[in-house]
């Protein structure tokens, strides 16, 4: 294991600890991780350098879900959803290019008020999201602060009330799949009163409809979940966190049966994978009102917050990186097929120092058409913030 690190000596401190093969597992896969962490209001991006690991912090309100598609990504705070895009080349003030292979700069943000927006996702241009006080999956119109696409069954009203917390959403061939809620209630904060083993895993219909009922409203496919979360479709086969348990589990959708892939030293929030591997967001449990009397507070005091890597074909956990000091809990972790990756934020005048621009184009000619969605990235010129 490797040295405490201080991540970046301007914020407040954040040290961590790393297995001494993740550096090298990292640079051998060619990924890097983003994460969010609400509770220490931090976005993070995660790489391999010589020996080590390299991390970038941006502050964002309270950040939780991310939404990642090729050059752009989605990331939800307290108040407002965030479109970052690819830069394309990063050069410096004096033109050096920067050494990343990918970075995002926020372009964009869409004013929803306080929804306690969770888990999010990008359908073909369009983003879905959990309105979580609102009990109801949403998408984004610039008229309104969301439009409501669905809602389950068992819930009788859109009111800010966050009746069963709807939090996990699980995305597949273009269309959502499952969500995964803490309880089946219709009254306020009820799913509180059964949260040990209250947490349910649902089927979207095919055909979103609000004011559905009955049949073609979705269905439960599995019950008894101790407040789950990071639903997740993966070679077809589904997994869901279930939190309060610290357990990764596979799903079958169709008897509801679940098995442990593995256990893991914390309240489990985050998960995505990267071929036969897993990676897995764990929190401490802060206080007792959110996660208390869920089954993984007997062992409170030995719960770690951490990415684990886990290889999906043992249940062997292969590495991890330990968060132990600053950071207490995640909400989000995704994986970014490149090596090298940087993250711009708006905090100590970032964005007065970034600008991205097409090619100047000769005096006849017409300005270029916007960057594509694709994953290969616009040649851009981008004159970072200093010290970034």
């Amino acid at each position: 294991m490797s040295e405490p690190v201080a991540a970046d000596e301007k914020k407040p401190p954040v040290e961590y600890v790393f297995t001494t093969d993740l550096p090298e597992m990292f640079d051998q896969l060619g990924i890097s991780l983003l994460i969010t962490t609400y509770q220490a209001q931090f976005v993070m991006a995660l790489s391999s350098r010589t020996r080590g690991m390299t991390m970038t912090l941006r502050h964002f309100e309270r950040p939780t879900g991310l939404a990642v598609q090729g050059n752009r990504m989605a990331l939800c705070t307290r108040r407002q959803i965030w479109t970052f895009r690819a830069t394309g080349e990063l050069r410096d003030e004096s033109g050096v290019v920067q050494p990343y292979d990918l970075c995002y700069a926020p372009r964009s943000s869409h004013v929803t008020g306080d929804l306690s927006v969770h888990d999010a996702a990008w359908v073909g241009d369009e983003l879905l999201f959990l309105n979580t006080r609102f009990s109801c999956l949403c998408t984004l119109n610039p008229d309104w602060s969301f439009v409501p696409l669905w809602k389950p069954p068992f819930v009788s009203a859109i009111v800010p009330e966050d009746r069963c917390h709807l939090n996990g959403l699980a995305v597949d061939a273009g269309a959502p799949r499952y969500v995964t809620i803490l309880g089946e209630s219709d009254t306020r904060e009820g799913w509180r009163e059964n949260k040990a083993t209250g947490g349910i895993v649902m089927r979207l219909p095919d055909r979103l409809d609000l004011h559905a009922s009955g049949s073609g409203a979705g269905e439960v496919v599995a019950r008894g979940l101790s407040m789950p979360h990071s639903p997740r479709l993966h070679d077809g086969q589904l997994y869901v966190l279930d939190s309060g348990r610290g357990e990764l589990q596979t799903v079958d959708a169709s008897s509801g049966a679940r098995s442990t892939v593995t256990r893991l030293p914390g309240y489990l929030r985050g998960l995505d994978f990267h071929g036969r591997y897993a990676f897995v967001g764990l929190c401490k449990m802060r206080e007792h009102r959110e996660f208390g009397g869920v089954p993984i507070e007997a062992m409170k005091d030995q719960l770690k917050c951490a990415v684990y890597v886990i290889d999906m074909a043992t249940g062997q956990t292969l590495g991890f990186i330990e968060f132990t000091r600053g950071i207490e809990e995640l909400f989000d972790v995704h994986v970014v097929p490149v090596r090298k990756l940087h993250i711009f934020g708006m905090e100590d005048d970032a964005a007065s120092g970034l600008f991205i621009v097409p090619p100047v184009p000769a005096p006849s000619a017409s300005l270029p058409p916007p960057p594509s969605q694709s994953p290969v990235r616009p040649k851009l010129t981008v004159v970072p913030d200093p010290g970034s």
